[in-house]
């Protein structure tokens, strides 16, 4: 069990079975996609993508599979589909980048 706070932020829930659920201010047509920090109680990331038919969510999607070490399958927009306020829930998660993220969240 983590000694820190880190697993209390307010943009992130584990799940009891593991996964983990990111609550993500997301914005789009950036140069690059990459975690920019927090807003509010939301975790900033700046997608390489327009938000344009769904192209900017499976983008989503695919950086955090990418960074959670999982297959696109296990990445699921739970909430938000046309919004920037996103919630995304990652099955069986291989790594956990969000808890670099969450001591950046700290500092």
């Amino acid at each position: 069990m983590p000694s820190s706070s880190a697993e209390d932020s307010p943009w992130r829930r584990i799940g009891a079975d593991g996964s983990v659920t990111l609550t993500i201010h997301a914005q789009p047509g950036a140069k690059r996609t990459e975690v920019a920090g927090v807003h509010g109680d939301a975790l900033k990331i700046r997608v390489a993508s327009p938000p344009v038919e769904g192209r900017a969510n499976e983008e989503l999607r695919r950086f955090l599979a990418d960074a959670f070490g999982v297959p696109r399958r296990n990445v699921t927009l739970v909430r938000g589909e046309t919004g920037r306020r996103k919630t995304l829930r990652i099955a069986s998660p291989a790594a956990r980048p969000d808890r670099d993220w969450a001591m950046e969240d700290e500092r």
